[in-house]
């Protein structure tokens, strides 16, 4: 009993017989084998005595009589049409949960990567869930009964859930909340009440079990008044329901009421200290599990200690984190050796920042698709890189533009990199691109260097000269803009406004996010409709927009290098980019096979022939 109490608070999984979980199971399995030998002995000593009395039990068809082919048929389609019209009705209460074993599920906890904090806490849960009975009577615990998986989709709280029930070796009812909704009225409360019965019965069977509620936000949201938006058909009493089930772990099985009542029949013809003492049962050792994407949706009461009394909030992964999953899923696909250079990985964790495990395995299975096209059997860098982007931001869908327009894009793009390369010294040049994708004529693809979860007004003020890049180039080469800029004034507008209204980056530290006026919760809409924080953010558009006029100025040939090699290639990716940029600024040629026509586009001709030429 010691060795299960040390255990309880470590991050290693309860196994064996250590577990309260384990014992009950193999009590249990030991009850229905005595029940079934007892079952199979009546009906076997009975056939034992009829043939050593001479007398042995024969069998045979059923004698129907003569007139069965006239009756019979009848019955059988009076039985049908009443199976069809009832079957539905009888059926319409039933749980819709699908219920698995420990040996159909694959994932175990060592599958789950990139998630150490919610893994640990997890574990303890699940210790907690094992050692019930140790918890409660050495300790005077509370077990827990419900946790709440909640964070962006993708992040694995199913993936989770599914290795917690494996680890715990009890069975996994998994259901998902739009399961329970029915076109009958009160049906959605029987489903849910029929779900919960069906946990009771597992885990007095199995010592155990584990409840999947997928989506709970579906059947568990905020009840509010009837004119809400939210008040559609019995919401409030679906969640009614779903609290009073999350309480009815200590409820009796059919067996125990049974006994009882006859005993609460039997007491009434027997004085107080005769009375016989009802038979009490033990609580069904359940742990639900609910899994939301939006957890603020919930009704209170569903929050409140008790029922989910813990929430385990699943994040996007870290760099680190992501380099663990990028392992985990790469050594299982089919690879080309150089994505086993660390560094390489490395590159792989930095660039996919902000997804959740799902994309990335879903980025690598891309990977795959485009080693096929191209005829190989195993991904490669490049391959990634095209899923990668395909994934962000669409497949290329080439068009034929006029000879104008392809230097024009080609110019607005090359503005873009032209001034993250001067201001964004942090940044990471990716894609530039004149390929169309999706809405976008052209591209250019940058991130942080280093993973940042804050930013400085530095930083913010070179996001918007980068915007006002393109802008910039046009002017300079074309004497005016087109409508290509619009995208690019809406971010730098965005986030000069937000440095004014809520980031204190302007010379205020009002914050407009404090003005709750109803109908005006966007930051930026508060802003532009304050004259004096219009005046404000048309100031820092002109002072960015000057700042990149200056700096494109003394940079046409960085400028005029990527436009012309945009034109000769299409697309650059990323050291293409810089080699590019580097080999402008040295005034020399890169000789390597695969920027040489690159550099040498961008090479071959002088400031002011591309100058006329624009």
């Amino acid at each position: 009993m010691s060795g299960t109490l040390e255990l309880l608070g470590r991050s290693a999984v309860i196994r064996d017989a250590l577990a309260d979980v384990a014992v009950s199971r193999e009590r249990s399995r030991r009850r229905r084998v005595r029940r079934l030998a007892v079952v199979l002995a009546v009906p076997a000593v009975w056939f034992w005595v009829r043939a050593l009395s001479g007398d042995p039990v024969s069998f045979g068809a059923p004698n129907l009589g003569d007139n069965a082919i006239f009756w019979l048929p009848a019955v059988i389609l009076i039985l049908f049409l009443g199976a069809v019209i009832l079957g539905p009705l009888l059926g319409a209460g039933r749980s819709p949960h699908v219920q698995y074993q420990p040996s159909e599920i694959d994932t175990t906890l060592d599958d789950v990567k990139g998630a150490t904090v919610v893994r640990e806490e997890v574990v303890k849960t699940l210790n907690l869930f094992l050692a019930h009975k140790t918890f409660k009577e050495h300790m005077g615990g509370t077990p827990r009964r419900a946790i709440l998986f909640e964070g962006p989709p993708g992040t694995g709280k199913t993936y989770m859930a599914k290795a917690l029930a494996r680890e715990a070796g009890v069975p996994f009812l998994f259901v998902s909340s739009s399961a329970f909704q029915s076109m009958y009225y009160g049906q959605t409360n029987r489903k849910i009440r029929a779900y919960f019965r069906a946990l009771r019965k597992a885990a007095r069977s199995e010592g155990g079990a584990i409840g999947f509620i997928e989506e709970i936000d579906a059947i568990g949201a905020a009840r509010t008044g009837m004119g809400s938006s939210t008040s559609r058909e019995g919401i409030a009493g679906v969640v009614n329901e779903l609290l009073i089930q999350l309480q009815s772990f200590d409820e009796p099985p059919p067996g125990t009421r049974f006994r009882g009542w006859w005993i609460d029949r039997l007491n009434r013809f027997l004085p107080a200290h005769r009375q016989l003492r009802k038979p009490k049962a033990q609580p069904a050792n359940i742990l639900v599990i609910g899994a939301t994407n939006r957890a603020a949706d919930l009704d209170p009461a569903l929050l409140r200690p008790g029922r989910f009394d813990r929430s385990i909030y699943f994040g996007l992964p870290s760099r680190s984190e992501r380099r663990e999953i990028i392992d985990y899923y790469l050594d299982k696909k089919a690879h080309d050796p150089e994505l086993d250079d660390p560094a390489r990985r490395d590159a792989l964790a930095a660039l996919t920042l902000g997804y959740s495990p799902v994309m990335i395995e879903h980025v690598l299975d891309e990977a795959l698709v485009w080693a096929l096209r191209r005829g190989a059997t195993a991904l490669s860098w490049a391959d990634i890189q095209q899923a990668k982007m395909t994934e962000e931001i669409g497949l290329a869908s080439p068009v034929e533009y006029t000879e104008a327009e392809r230097r024009t894009i080609a110019t607005h793009e090359a503005g873009h990199a032209t001034v993250a390369h001067l201001v964004g010294k942090d940044r990471k040049l990716e894609v530039l691109s004149i390929i169309k994708r999706k809405d976008a004529l052209g591209l250019l693809a940058h991130s942080d260097k280093e993973e940042r979860f804050t930013k400085t007004r530095t930083e913010i003020e070179a996001l918007i000269r980068i915007a006002m890049g393109g802008l910039v180039a046009e002017q300079m080469y074309f004497g005016e803009h087109g409508t290509g800029p619009a995208g690019d004034l809406q971010a730098a507008t965005t986030a000069a406004a937000q440095m004014v209204g809520s980031l204190g980056m302007a010379g205020s530290l009002v914050s407009y996010d404090a003005m709750a006026t109803a109908g005006a919760h966007n930051v930026v809409a508060k802003v532009l409709a304050n004259e004096a924080g219009r005046e404000k953010v048309e100031a820092m558009l002109d002072a960015a927009k000057a700042d990149v006029e200056r700096m494109l100025a003394e940079n046409r040939h960085v400028l005029e290098a990527l436009r012309d090699a945009l034109l000769a290639r299409d697309e650059l990716v990323g050291d293409e980019i810089l080699d590019v940029i580097r080999a402008a600024e040295a005034g020399v040629i890169d000789l390597r096979p695969d920027v040489v026509d690159v550099v040498d586009a961008a090479q071959g001709a002088t400031p002011s022939e591309s100058s006329r030429n624009a």
